[in-house]
Order: structure tokens, then C-alpha cells, then sequence
């Protein structure tokens, strides 16, 4: 009789123990489950950075691509690298890059997952990048790279679906 109720709740705890290792849904991934039309082979997408300020504005630089494909991929989120005595806005370009690949990741003290990302792969066909020094540790785009890859009309990148937009007329 004792085992009754631990009977009834057995299914229970089990569908919470499932639930709890599920990976996270990041933006991203909900982004090709809410607007799938705006990521469609073919169109076409941008990527930006820059443009901060209330007055004067910085530049925007941005890439951009023709959708090749979008899909949800499952990726571990591991520890963020760091470099001891830095923050971000002083790693070089190499430590920078480093960061940006093994993004989405987690801080110091978080515990790691499995997060779900909706990944665009595209073609680029055009671009904009900073030359300017303090720009090597602000974004993915410096001085003709895409983090650490040379750009080249054609050549096919990876980026997390909520960093695109649609391209402007």
C-alpha cells in the first residue's frame, strides 16, 4: 500500500528528469521555429556590427549573403576561454577569436549544457569591415577577416540565426 503513491508518482519524476537534460533552446533556434520564410535558401540575410551611440554614431559594418541553409544543431556549451588579468575589451585579436568560437558558452562557477542553435550557413557576396585598431576586439569582422578566415565573395559561413536580418533595398 506504501508503494501506491510512489507508483502514481513514478511517471512524474521521470518526464521532470527527461525535461531536465533536454538541451536550451536559444533565440536563435526559436527564430527558424517562429520566422522560417525570412531564412529560406536563397534570400538574402546581413550581418552587422557597429552603429552604437546616441549622438554620434560608430559605423556600421556588416556582411552580407544569400541563405544556403538553416537548421537547429544541438552543441555543447562548455567554459568560456579567458584570459587571466583581461577583460574582452583588451584581448587581442587571436585570444578575441578564440572566445568568439567557442561561443555560446558558459562563465566560471556555471555548470555546462547542451544548448539548441539555429545555424544559417550563407554565401557572402559583399562586406564592410574596420581597419581601425581599437575595432580587433569588437566583433567577428576586422580588417577583411571573418573572425580569423580571409573573406572572399563565394565562400560559405556559419553564423546563429538571431544575428541576421534581412537585407536593406
Amino acid at each position: 500500500m506504501r508503494l501506491l503513491p510512489l507508483l502514481f508518482a513514478l511517471p512524474a519524476l521521470l518526464a521532470m528528469s527527461v525535461q531536465a537534460q533536454e538541451p536550451v533552446l536559444r533565440p536563435s533556434a526559436r527564430l527558424l521555429f517562429k520566422q522560417p520564410e525570412m531564412l529560406q535558401p536563397g534570400r538574402c540575410v546581413a550581418y552587422r556590427e557597429g552603429g552604437s551611440g546616441w549622438v554620434v554614431t560608430d559605423p556600421v559594418y556588416y556582411l552580407r549573403g544569400e541563405v544556403v541553409s538553416a537548421d537547429i544543431r544541438t552543441r555543447h556549451a562548455g567554459r568560456c576561454p579567458v584570459v587571466p588579468g583581461k577583460q574582452m575589451r583588451q584581448y587581442t585579436r587571436e585570444e578575441f577569436v578564440r572566445h568568439a568560437l567557442a561561443y555560446p558558452c558558459v562563465a566560471e562557477g556555471v555548470p555546462e549544457s547542451e544548448v539548441q542553435l539555429g545555424i544559417v550557413r550563407l554565401r557572402v557576396t559583399d562586406w564592410e569591415t574596420p581597419h581601425a585598431r581599437p575595432a580587433e576586439n569588437a566583433g567577428r569582422l576586422y580588417r577583411g577577416l571573418f573572425l580569423d578566415r580571409p573573406l572572399e565573395i563565394g565562400m560559405e559561413i556559419e553564423l546563429e540565426a538571431d544575428l541576421l536580418g534581412v537585407c536593406s533595398p
